[in-house]
Parts: C-alpha cells; sequence; structure tokens
C-alpha cells in the first residue's frame, strides 16, 4: 500500500510541474493517464492482498486438516492398544 501513495503523490507532483506549460487538452490527458495508473496499482495491491489472503486460508485449513488427522490416527491407535491389553488380560 505504501507504493501506492508514493506513487500517487510523485504523480500529483509531477503533473502540477508539468502544468504550468501544457495546454488544457494536454494536461487533462496526463491527469487521465495518472488516474488510470493509480487505479492499476490499486488493483495490483487488492490482488496481492487477496492473494496473501487466500494463502493464509489455505495454510490454515491445511493445518486443521493435519492435525485432526493426527488425532483421529492417536485415537485408532489407542484402541487398538486398548483392545490388545483387553485381549491379553482375557477379557
Amino acid at each position: 500500500m505504501k507504493k501506492v501513495v508514493t506513487v500517487l503523490a510523485m504523480a500529483a507532483c509531477l503533473g502540477a510541474l508539468g502544468a504550468c506549460k501544457k495546454n488544457p487538452q494536454e494536461q487533462a490527458a496526463d491527469n487521465y493517464e495518472a488516474n488510470v495508473d493509480a487505479n492499476a496499482d490499486n488493483m495490483v495491491a487488492g490482488t496481492e492482498n487477496a492473494a496473501d489472503n487466500m494463502t493464509a486460508t489455505t495454510d490454515n485449513a491445511a493445518d486443521a486438516m493435519k492435525d485432526a488427522a493426527n488425532n483421529k490416527a492417536d485415537a485408532m491407535k489407542a484402541a487398538a492398544d486398548n483392545t490388545a491389553d483387553a485381549m491379553k488380560n482375557g477379557h
């Protein structure tokens, strides 16, 4: 997000300096270009944030699946051990 703010600030400064010697049509074109560039930068930043969020969500889901699988495996092993112990004790 800092990149976007920096780009916008630079675009505003350059636009202000360049406005001194330009006719209104050139200035309007430059303003339009700066706005499109800023919007594109915002879209990139938003996409990067969405990708980061998706990665974090996927990582969390994978960790939860691993934990659940480990818990299930531990429960199955404990049940097998209990059955084996009961069989040894003649129950």
